[in-house]
């Protein structure tokens, strides 16, 4: 947004059978760190590799392997807190998280409780023009990923691939301040979005590298201002949590779901229980899966295998000035230097590829209609064919290129169109194949004169309907076009026919 003055988007309102209700989530989301090591060992991240092959003896819990800090993965915690506006935290610890699970080699994930590496940040989730919700961030914590159950390959046994032990995540966990299924799926979006930006995790949520953990409750209309004013959650209805969602489209229908669930069994005079819950698709209802844990649950303690991480200011400060440009600021200077409306300019920020494409294709030329170009024809085309804009055959230069044709009046619109289809399955130069396909705007205006003049001569009732009803005037246009087989400058002919008509 080019000001920071926005409205907050209304709650959702789920009518039930005898009261209306609102909703309150919360979200902790998973991150892959991007990294080509662990978190606390050497072995590879690759994605795709045979099974157990990226596992060290640290993974591994071999006896007597000790961890030891990947400096990098701590760096990408620290450029991603600066990237949502957060404390960075000088002196931070890794705590012990204990439980059981086949693919948990060590017995416990070592993870950050009680001092994380980042703490308080925001993020700002637009809902439309003008319309934002200000998400607060309570941390984000470095833990370890656990490996992969597979359950498939044997009636009778279970396999376990370890190659994602000891990945680094980030946990980023949101405070409560989400009010409806479509702000869910919109917070992750720009969470993931600015990562992205800061090449701090990949986004992939097909691959898992990006999953949401979503804690839904409800409460009566009015209660969340009291907990808003107090922090006090008694105000709040008791939050179920959706485990392991990826996937946009999901989040909105579990949390949907998980709100008239709980609705309807607090009408009906029961007790939401709090418990971790999972989201199947195929019925598009969520079940339960076992009994909430709290921190306690887990006996955290200090992981005595590592020192407490202390970093310095000089650092955090070094690796801030290397900061990208960030979505919401590269859209406020889209729109005011190239004087985008707020959609296109959404739309070219949406990724980092999108958004360079486009600035070097408008760098130098009209912003407008480089974002017309672009928008419509451009990702239109990529849309249709599936491809992202890294496999675009035609280049910014290449459009750039045929962009300066069309400003000089070389080309007109309709050539422009037919020379893209050119770039796009022959590519080359766009002057050197303009000429070639005999692409030239008729320049000439006696040429055009002329074309006119015999019209205006030939059509005396066509005049008279025109000077009436100026709308009938781009008959002429239409004919002067014809006439030089759609290769005069639509705007001159159309200056043309109305001096020669006296509108």
């Amino acid at each position: 947004m080019l000001d920071l003055t926005y409205t907050a988007p209304k709650p959702k309102v789920i009518a039930g059978a005898k009261h209306d209700w609102e909703l309150v989530i919360g979200m902790e989301i998973h991150a892959q760190v991007s990294s080509n090591a662990k978190l606390f060992s050497g072995a590879s991240t690759q994605v795709g590799a045979e099974p157990n092959s990226n596992v060290s003896f640290v993974d591994a819990a071999m006896p007597g392997m000790l961890p030891v800090i990947n400096e990098f993965c701590v760096e990408q915690a620290v450029r991603s807190g600066l990237g949502l506006k957060a404390q960075i935290n000088l002196v931070s610890a890794f705590d012990r998280k204990n439980y059981f699970y086949p693919d948990l080699p060590q017995g416990y994930q070592i993870s950050q409780l009680y001092h994380p590496i980042v703490g308080e940040g925001e993020v700002l989730v637009e809902m439309g023009p003008g319309v934002a919700r200000r998400v607060r961030i309570e941390r984000i914590h470095l833990e370890q990923d656990a490996g992969k159950s597979i359950h498939d390959m044997d009636p009778t046994m279970s396999f376990v691939d370890f190659n994602r032990t000891g990945v680094a995540l980030m946990e980023i966990v949101s405070r409560p301040d989400i009010r409806g299924p479509e702000e869910a799926a919109a917070y992750v979006a720009k969470l993931r979005q600015i990562l992205r930006y800061l090449g701090t995790c990949d986004g992939n949520m097909q691959n898992g590298n990006l999953r949401a953990d979503v804690n839904v409750s409800v409460c009566r209309p009015g209660a969340y201002e009291k907990y808003q004013e107090t922090q006090d959650f008694s105000h709040l209805g008791t939050r179920c949590e959706i485990k392991n969602m990826n996937s946009l489209r999901f989040i909105q229908q579990a949390i949907d779901y998980e709100a008239r669930r709980q609705i309807a069994i607090v009408e009906d005079g029961g007790k939401v229980v709090q418990e971790t819950r999972l989201y199947d698709p195929d019925k598009g209802e969520t079940r339960s899966m076992r009994s909430k844990e709290e921190a306690h649950d887990y006996r955290y303690f200090p992981c005595p295998d590592l020192l407490p991480l202390e970093i310095e200011q000089a650092w955090v400060d070094q690796i801030a000035a290397t900061m990208p440009e960030l979505p919401d600021a590269k859209k406020a200077r889209f729109m005011a230097d190239f004087g985008l409306t707020d959609y296109d300019a959404n739309v070219l920020t949406a990724d980092l590829e999108s958004a360079s494409f486009f600035e070097e294709v408008a760098r130098g030329r009209d912003g407008k209609i480089a974002a017309n170009w672009v928008i419509n024809e451009l990702f239109g085309r990529l849309n249709k064919e599936g491809r992202a804009i890294t496999e675009s055959p035609v280049s910014a230069g290449q459009l750039g290129g045929m962009l300066d044709l069309l400003a000089k009046g070389e080309i007109t619109g309709k050539m422009a169109k037919d020379l893209f289809e050119i770039l796009w399955t022959e590519g080359g130069d766009p002057a050197e194949q303009a000429a070639k396909h005999g692409m030239k705007a008729v320049t000439d205006t006696g040429a055009i004169e002329k074309a006119l003049d015999d019209l205006i001569a030939a059509n005396p009732e066509q005049v008279e309907k025109a000077k009436v009803n100026a709308k009938l005037a781009g008959w002429f246009t239409g004919q002067v076009l014809k006439a030089t087989g759609g290769k005069a400058n639509p705007a001159v002919v159309n200056a043309m026919v109305a001096q020669k008509l006296g509108l």
